[in-house]
């Protein structure tokens, strides 16, 4: 098998590319432009290509903004949708970084970054694979606790309903989503709105 043989193989088992994921497996990352100058190859973002037609699934904005942004962990809406807690659709794919971290550029997906520190950048994350790609992501208890604390931003409703529906589901338990109450330091503002939970 040559070399482009290789790229081309790669690419149909893997997804989602990167130049960096070839240079890994010892083939030439010029080969990715090649092959989708010559339409043999799609490429769906800047760094990132895909065979055609490839089957992804509805959460391919979460690979695509994780491949090109590994260290971040996907948070508050973003989080909520992939739960399924939520009637929101964000067109960004929102991310928590360290609020020391680089935040890569990112032309599509439009990404929204959030920063974080301390426990509340480290706990609570689930490793989930979307379209053949390791992607970090909230769990639902702290990403509720989340949309606490960044209330200001997705709204108090966004947060409630999350609540609500996540407590419906019976996705939680009580003493879980205080444990990321109190490490996001909303719990007195949450205490309420837990308690109506709870005849």
């Amino acid at each position: 098998m040559t070399k482009i043989e290789q790229v081309i193989e790669f690419v149909k088992n893997e997804k989602i590319v990167r130049p960096r994921d070839l240079q890994k497996q010892g083939l030439p990352a010029g080969y990715l432009y090649e092959l989708a100058s010559r339409g043999v190859i799609e490429r769906i973002s800047r760094g990132l290509y895909q065979w055609p037609g490839a089957e992804l699934s509805q959460h391919q904005a979460l690979a695509e903004a994780c491949k090109l942004s590994p260290k971040a962990t996907v948070t508050l809406l973003s989080a909520l949708t992939f739960h399924n807690v939520t009637s929101q659709n964000p067109f960004e794919v929102w991310l928590a970084i360290d609020h020391k971290g680089w935040r890569p550029r990112i032309n599509y997906p439009p990404v929204r970054y959030i920063t974080m520190s301390g426990p509340s950048l480290v706990e609570g994350i689930e490793r989930h694979t979307i379209d053949g790609v390791g992607v970090n992501i909230f769990c639902l208890e702290k990403t509720i606790a989340d949309c606490f604390k960044f209330r200001n931003k997705v709204g108090l409703d966004v947060a409630l309903e999350a609540l609500r529906e996540g407590w419906k589901q019976q996705k939680f338990t009580i003493n879980s989503l205080m444990k990321y109450a109190g490490i996001c330091k909303v719990k007195r503002v949450m205490l309420p709105y837990v308690e109506s939970l709870v005849p």
